[in-house]
């Protein structure tokens, strides 16, 4: 583990190779678990207020749902999660060609909205904890992302290169040059510890 400024980092985030191989694994990632995507308070409030812009975008059961259970829910663990469609798919999954996208992004990107995703969907597959002082953010293992290791290998990109755009989104350009430095470090110690 390794601390920059308030945050706690996975060794995993700087060694680990991932790229995302949509054609592979379609997305599996909104559809399959047992809760939805985690949010936090002023993510709940953002979907209570761009739910009529955003279910012009979403499939009619994502829809029927959030008029059912609302654009947030509480699961088992307490966490407030997006709402889930036959118990597994996120209510705002849509399907493009077997492929999932999210009608929150779709929504973003005809420019209709000013919210992209939620944060912790952009991230994965890192997942944040937050503690009292500070959060701690770990490499999510699902065998469900082996392509994206495979993919991530063939090309040699670093997971926190990869997820650059939702990192520097969370915590700021600052703290991603920190990340980034921190990288030759890890890989210094690495290398020296071998």
């Amino acid at each position: 583990m390794l601390q920059i400024d308030n945050t706690i980092l996975s060794f995993d985030i700087f060694e680990k190779k991932f790229v995302c191989d949509l054609d592979k694994c379609k997305g599996a990632c909104c559809v399959h678990g047992d809760s939805g995507a985690p949010l936090d308070d002023e993510e709940v409030d953002a979907l209570d207020r761009i739910f009529p812009e955003v279910k012009l975008f979403m499939r009619i059961e994502g829809v029927e749902a959030v008029e059912v259970q609302g654009t947030s829910v509480i699961d088992s663990d307490g966490d407030k999660v997006t709402p889930l469609v036959n118990g597994e798919e996120c209510v705002y999954v849509v399907f493009e060609n077997g492929v999932t996208k999210c009608a929150i992004e779709k929504a973003f990107e005809a420019g209709v909205i000013t919210f992209q995703k939620p944060v912790s969907c952009h991230l994965y597959p890192i997942r944040i904890t937050k503690y009292a002082d500070f959060e701690a953010l770990n490499y999510h293992e699902w065998d469900i992302c082996s392509p994206a290791l495979t993919c991530g290998k063939k090309t040699n990109v670093p997971l926190y290169v990869f997820l650059r755009e939702p990192l520097v989104r969370k915590y700021g350009e600052a703290w991603y040059e920190k990340v980034k430095l921190a990288s030759k470090e890890v890989a210094h110690f690495r290398n020296y510890s071998k």
